[in-house]
């Protein structure tokens, strides 16, 4: 269940052209998803702003005590200057 909640976020934030995500990310952004009848604690992450890209990062948990100790996520690049994917 966790890979498709992953995905989703992943093509949420990579929807947005960088200068959307870097505004929208100057501090953490933490929120709840939901997916089918669970909801997720889900943080993004600006984790690096380089010349030609963007790195972002995404940890998503399920509200329990081993899920907040140990989420899911992982990290994926924005190219600066291209059209955001659809």
């Amino acid at each position: 269940m966790r890979e498709p909640i992953l995905e989703a976020e992943v093509r949420k934030w990579s929807s947005k052209t960088s200068d959307e995500v870097i505004a929208e990310l100057r501090e953490p952004n933490c929120y709840e998803v939901s997916f089918g009848t669970k909801k997720y604690q889900c943080e993004v992450q600006l984790l690096q702003n380089a010349d030609a890209y963007l790195r972002i990062g995404i940890a998503i948990d399920d509200g329990t005590l081993m899920g907040s100790l140990d989420p899911f996520g992982g990290s994926f690049d924005i190219k600066k200057g291209e059209a955001p994917k659809e």
